[in-house]
């Protein structure tokens, strides 16, 4: 039996197909508990799940996540290649919910045996990639109420934007909720200010004169908003930042947990500048495609890090990989870069990349390749990352691709 999943915001359509091609059953379902426990015991009186493959248009989302925990095999079909076979099923093009269920199945009958399927990935993984994505969007709004701040100081008192910048970080925003504005600053003397900073723990470079002198230098504002808003714009975005911080601290906290229970991470920890977030990076989103890639070479593919080459007669051409995971290229990458400065064979890899006339990207991606033909040897073991045995003479073994890790 074969299964098409037409999937929705609030409906579903489901058609069971034989191996012959004919449809022996078909409903529509909505976006609830009970219509998803209805449709699971409906499937299975066509047979057990392991048994029932269900095709759609998707990787991701509840639909995927309550097959996979039913046993049933997923096989995503990408959107376009869908579409692109539709003038198989008809010239018009015609597409309904209905017909795209019949058309999903008959498409896994017929070239289901070329299509990869997923498999659920390890709970320890998914929570560390949840972990570190969220971190990730909390950095991002991070800079962007920085970059706020900053803009409210230029517009509003750009003295205050001299020192936001001259002091540390944790210094700067508590000397902005202390003094918002240029009146609130008035009365401050070097000899205050350095022992102000002093209290608060700054390194020093600057003498309390000479931030004096920076901040009084910077051009007034010609600001026409009035002086308690700007106080209460300045404090407000503080805040945010400082809030933003401290979640950003709390979810570090969490990831340095979850990683130091991953089973993966003894694997990878030892690796030149890797860091802990890295670290967490790296497996939380290079961990999935190891899992379920069958060669190192699938496993660098799929990590965005080898270059598309379309050749056909006398045309051929290399291009950058676009269609890719590209939190897993940026995890992987990142890695790659800080690892050229802790490693003489990561240094190699890169200089003699730039040295055949590559672009920084380019030979990052070039080190990124070679890492994760270390990373696939360590995994396919179960051995830890070490120089001298992953990194002999710049080859890697990859004469047996079935991985001995669970």
């Amino acid at each position: 039996m074969f299964i098409g999943w037409d999937w929705a915001t609030d409906t579903h359509d489901v058609t069971v197909m034989d191996a012959w091609g004919k449809r022996i059953d078909r409903w529509e379902l909505a976006h609830t508990e009970e219509g998803f426990a209805k449709t699971l015991a409906r499937l299975g009186k066509h047979g057990a799940p392991a048994d029932l493959p269900v095709a759609i248009e998707t990787t991701r989302g509840l639909a995927v996540d309550r097959l996979l925990a039913a046993g049933h095999p997923v096989v995503p079909v990408h959107p376009n290649a869908f579409h692109a076979m539709r003038p198989r099923w008809g010239a018009s093009k015609a597409k309904t919910d209905a017909g795209d269920s019949m058309k999903l199945a008959d498409y896994l009958r017929t070239d289901g045996h070329l299509l990869p399927r997923l498999k659920p990935t390890e709970q320890a993984t998914m929570d560390l990639q949840a972990l570190t994505r969220t971190r990730a969007d909390h950095v991002e709004a991070r800079v962007a109420a920085v970059n706020r701040l900053a803009a409210l100081l230029d517009e509003h008192w750009p003295g205050g934007k001299v020192m936001f910048a001259s002091l540390d970080s944790d210094i700067a925003l508590a000397f902005l909720e202390r003094y918002p504005t240029p009146g609130s600053a008035a009365k401050l003397t070097p000899g205050r200010l350095e022992a102000w900073c002093k209290r608060r723990g700054y390194s020093g470079r600057k003498s309390g004169g000479t931030l004096m002198e920076h901040m009084r230098s910077a051009p007034a504002a010609a600001s026409r908003v009035s002086a308690q808003i700007v106080e209460q714009l300045i404090r407000i975005q503080v805040q945010l930042v400082r809030s933003i911080r401290m979640t950003i601290a709390a979810l570090d906290k969490a990831i340095a947990d979850a990683v130091a229970s991953h089973p993966y991470a003894p694997l990878f920890a030892t690796m030149p500048r890797i860091g802990t977030i890295n670290l967490a990076k790296v497996i939380g989103e290079i961990g999935p495609i190891l899992e379920r890639a069958q060669s190192c070479e699938q496993l660098i593919a799929e990590a965005g890090v080898v270059p598309v080459t379309r050749a056909s007669g006398k045309s051929r051409s290399v291009a950058f990989r676009f269609a890719t995971n590209r939190r897993a290229r940026l995890a992987l990458t990142q890695f790659a870069d800080n690892s050229r400065h802790g490693s003489d064979w990561a240094a190699k890899i890169y200089n003699d990349a730039r040295a055949r006339k590559k672009r920084h990207p380019h030979a990052t991606r070039i080190l990124a390749r070679s890492w994760l033909r270390v990373m696939w040897a360590c995994w396919r073991n179960g051995t830890c990352y070490d120089p001298a045995v992953h990194q002999a003479n710049s080859k890697i073994n990859m004469t047996a691709d079935t991985p001995l890790m669970p």
